[in-house]
């Protein structure tokens, strides 16, 4: 089994606790023109094995706020926790160093644009993560990187370089290449949004599989008519929570499984 199941698929308990919990963020960029406030203190948690989206127009704060959760860029006021394998990190107030190796094991991020390695191939676009975070040994990577191309129905493309393939096709990639070091956490920055709507309609069914299999995703997108998909969704705009998320149900409905695609 290359992806851990360490929640129950499809659901979760709303009174347990959060697996990130964002408290009072407030970002501001300062240039010659002034500051603008792109988050406005956002407070959110979001639970284990959820499939949350974060739905808003260009310009909302919905990448910004990814950027507050994974790390990559500086929070102006607040908090931002992260709590996974028995841990609990506050995720600003680390090094460089050690946000970048935390994030490479806690978190795989998923991107619009792929951002595959053009001169490697599939696999080896795959295995590259693993390398970096010293996880696997060489035999082991290679394995795992094939069993992720197989779980996201790409593995026949193996050894083809990503301009081969279609946007649909390096979209799935990508998602094998953010599952490489098994993170318990997804995070998807638009990565539908420059796809037609049936291939968008397969990277969802992937997320959802993938979700069953105990995998935490937000994903970020500007499509209001995606909401039904995720378990939880809310609004963004102008840096701030305008529509509070639903409850989670107990039990989320699972949709009858679809037959293989390419």
């Amino acid at each position: 089994m290359v992806v851990n199941s360490s929640a129950a698929s499809g659901s979760s308990n709303l009174g347990g606790t959060p697996i990130i919990e964002m408290r009072g963020v407030v970002k501001i960029y300062s240039s010659e023109a002034g500051e603008f406030t792109a988050l406005r203190g956002i407070n959110a948690q979001i639970y284990p094995g959820e499939f949350l989206g974060i739905i808003g127009k260009s310009g909302a704060g919905k990448s910004t706020l990814l950027n507050m959760i994974t790390g990559v860029d500086h929070i102006t006021e607040g908090e931002v926790l992260v709590r996974s394998g028995g841990q609990e990190v506050s995720v600003h107030r680390q090094s460089e160093n050690d946000m970048a190796l935390w994030r490479g094991r806690s978190m795989g991020v998923i991107f619009q644009s792929f951002q595959l390695l053009p001169m490697l191939t599939l696999l080896d676009n795959v295995i590259l993560p693993m390398d970096l975070c010293g996880n696997y040994n060489a035999r082991t990577s290679r394995k795992r990187a094939m069993e992720l191309l197989e779980l996201v129905e790409i593995e026949e493309h193996a050894n083809k370089l990503p301009a081969f393939i279609s946007g649909g096709q390096q979209q799935r990639v990508a998602i094998a290449r953010a599952l490489a070091n098994d993170p318990p956490i997804l995070i998807a920055d638009e990565p539908t949004g420059s796809l037609d709507s049936v291939t968008a309609d397969h990277i969802f069914d992937v997320f959802e599989h993938l979700v069953e299999r105990g995998k935490t995703i937000i994903m970020v997108t500007h499509d209001n008519s995606l909401g039904p998909r995720f378990n939880r969704h809310f609004l963004i705009a102008d840096g701030e929570v305008v529509t509070e998320p639903p409850a989670l149900p107990e039990t989320v409905e699972k949709k009858p499984a679809r037959g293989k695609t390419k």
